[in-house]
Order: C-alpha cells, then structure tokens, then sequence
C-alpha cells in the first residue's frame, strides 16, 4: 500500500526532524527513522490501531512523544499529521 502525507503533514515530518538535529547531531535522523518505522507498521497492518474518529487512526512512535495520524483513502494509507501527543490533540480534524 503507498503512502500520501498530507502536506502539512509532511511539513510538520521535516520540521521535528529539523528540530530534533538542532538538539542533538543524529538525533533528527533516528526521529525520521522511528516515525518510517510507524509508517511500516501501518502498511503490513493498517487496521491495527484503534480508531478516532470515524475511520482515522493512529499509530504511535516508541522512542519519541508523537503518533502518526492517517486514514486509508482509495487503497493508500493518507497520512494527516505527524502529531506530537503533549500538544493541540485535535488540531489536525480540518485536514480530512
């Protein structure tokens, strides 16, 4: 199943990375490679992760406070945020 990130989804993706490089060298690169991780998990079960609202889920990161919010549009797997869970939980709703 492909991947769509909505785009301020993939605008908030680079921008922790960003953030996390800033703090630490290497740090914005195992970010990066937690949240694929996630992206992965959501592709070999798409369906594994409880439900929202509606048919939007979330799958969380295991290293890092965020959560990828997506739902499963026309056969692909359409990511709405990159979500940092201790922040505006339901800022992302506008986008689906």
């Amino acid at each position: 199943m492909k991947f769509v990130f909505h785009p301020e989804a993939e605008e908030e993706f680079f921008e922790a990375i960003e953030y996390y490089e800033a703090r630490e060298p290497g740090l914005g690169q195992d970010f990066s490679l937690e949240v694929l991780n996630a992206l992965e998990n959501i592709r070999a079960n798409p369906l594994a992760w409880p439900a929202l609202v509606d048919d939007v889920r979330r799958c969380l990161t295991n290293r890092f406070p965020f959560g990828v919010i997506y739902g499963i549009e026309k056969g692909q797997i359409y990511v709405l945020a990159v979500m940092h869970l201790r922040r505006k939980p339901d800022y992302w709703k506008n986008r689906h």
